[in-house]
């Protein structure tokens, strides 16, 4: 709430210092001058809109949509990586691949199959195998037809 009342205050004092410059009989193309309404008008408003920009929450979701396309982009490249290991793929294997922690290979494949993209098969060891089933089917797409043809 402080973020709020301080970004409009000192936009307020920036508004108060451009209309009193406006009303002075000053010559507005000194240097003086426009070293004195930089300073008087233009740091409180920049400080108020700073302000105002993080109480809106402006850097956050530039945040989480960097961490979003990071998260796409580790997401494409395990796709790819299935498609050269015949649609099977371990979280170490990922992880040693990608060079991310395990937790974060575990994460992204247990997101991937939430999304119904993979799912998860245990081999005799009880190893987590992480199948995609469209990726190991790649090969039949040229004989694919219409859902209606015989």
């Amino acid at each position: 709430m402080s973020r709020l009342l301080g970004g409009f205050s000192l936009l307020a004092v920036a508004l108060f210092m451009v209309v009193g410059f406006l009303q002075a009989e000053v010559n507005p193309a000194a240097l003086r001058t426009m070293v004195a309404l930089l300073i008087g008008a233009g740091l409180p408003a920049a400080g108020g809109g700073w302000l105002l920009a993080r109480y809106f929450g402006v850097g956050r979701r530039i945040g989480r949509g960097r961490e979003g396309l990071r998260r796409d982009t580790l997401e494409a490249e395990i796709l790819k990586m299935a498609g050269r290991r015949d649609g099977r793929l371990t979280a170490v294997e990922v992880a040693a691949e990608l060079a991310v922690p395990t937790t974060t290979a575990e994460e992204l494949l247990h997101g991937l199959m939430a999304r119904e993209q993979a799912e998860i098969e245990v081999t005799d060891s009880g190893l987590l195998v992480y199948a995609f089933h469209d990726v190991r089917h790649l090969s039949e797409k040229d004989t694919a037809r219409g859902l209606l043809d015989p």
